[in-house]
């Protein structure tokens, strides 16, 4: 599937896509882990600011992030794997932070700024870690996808295969240039 493809299915298969496909594992996992973001970000304000912070931000994921999750998914299918990167490196946190910030903006948080660059720079590594780790059948959902137990026994794998993805794509680059 093209990149092309793949964002008009998104638009014009909503239903099918977004909302069927709503993914649990990362609405569970992300609204966690951001609504720790904003607590520590906005301790210096107060415990109350800051459990404020939290419970939007929990409140917001537990929801948004099984649709970013859907696009995520739809995303892995695309080919080459290096415009799938792009699609979901760029839509999904241009969506994601709009409607974020806007939460959060009119709720007055307090530590805006720092909160949202904290949540963009966990997107930009969580967005491509979930799409390299959905492309492995990781993190996924539907019929014959693996328990979120099973996703959590073979991350350290996933998590090493991450990490390693740059600096083996510089080793075989350069032994090919030395071939």
């Amino acid at each position: 599937m093209t990149l092309a493809t793949a964002i008009y299915d998104l638009i014009t298969r909503p239903g099918d896509l977004l909302v069927r496909r709503w993914n649990w594992k990362a609405a569970f996992t992300s609204s966690l882990i951001r609504a720790l973001i904003f607590f520590f970000t906005n301790i210096t304000a107060g415990w109350r600011a800051a459990a404020g912070a939290m419970l939007a931000e929990w409140a917001y994921r537990a929801v948004s992030s099984g649709f970013y999750g859907a696009m995520t998914q739809q995303f892995s299918l695309v080919e080459p794997e290096w415009q799938a990167a792009v699609g979901a490196g760029v839509i999904l946190p241009l969506c994601s932070h709009s409607i974020e910030f806007t939460l959060h903006y009119f709720r007055h948080t307090p530590h805006l700024k720092a909160s949202i660059i904290a949540s963009v720079s966990f997107t930009m590594i969580s967005t491509l870690f979930n799409f390299y780790a959905m492309r492995r059948g990781t993190m996924v959902v539907g019929e014959r996808s693996p328990s979120l137990a099973e996703d959590f026994r073979v991350m350290p794998r996933m998590i090493f295969g991450f990490v390693a993805v740059v600096p083996l794509w510089a080793w075989r680059s350069l032994r090919s240039r030395t071939a």
